[in-house]
């Protein structure tokens, strides 16, 4: 087993522990400190400092008593998939229904592969997503709405609203 791999099992039995999910795992760099294992966790109400801290802790002293990443170090960081987060698969997009998203299309729709705009709607495989009117003024007035295949997704990320 993959150290990658032993570590997703790791990360996944103590994230079922504290109530939240693993999104995704990453390991970077070269030998020694310069090497990097992210964690990536989610859950439903959105990740808490504290959820990072404790996952943090209880995964890195079990990667050490088992010496699952071997030699001389490595950092471990623990973090939510954050307010621009990549959307991955159908769950994503029917959690996320109602936020604005970027997505790239791998064949063009109505002549483009860019697109900006509220992901309305998500059924049969098929997001709905309202395009802001082009257009200089201050006010955004609703604009057209298109339906894209979600596997003709090339990638899709939330876009932050303040």
């Amino acid at each position: 087993m993959s150290v990658e791999e032993q570590v997703k099992a790791i990360a996944e039995r103590v994230a079922a522990s504290l109530g939240v999910e693993i999104w995704d795992i990453e390991f970077r760099g070269g030998g020694g400190k310069a090497r990097m294992l992210r964690i990536y966790i989610d859950k439903p109400e959105g990740v808490t400092h504290q959820d990072c801290e404790l996952l943090s802790r209880e995964v890195g002293t079990i990667l050490d008593m088992e010496d699952v990443v071997p030699g001389s170090g490595y950092t471990l960081e623990v973090s939510s998939p954050g307010l621009d987060r990549k959307l991955r698969g159908a769950k994503d997009y029917e959690r996320f229904q109602g936020s604005l998203v970027k997505l790239q299309t791998l064949e063009p729709v109505n002549g483009s592969r860019n697109y900006e705009g509220r992901l309305t709607k998500f059924a049969g495989g098929h997001l709905t997503l309202e395009l802001p009117a082009k257009g200089k003024g201050k006010k955004q007035v609703p604009g057209s709405v298109i339906e894209i295949a979600l596997d003709n997704v090339a990638k899709a990320n939330l876009v932050p609203e303040f």
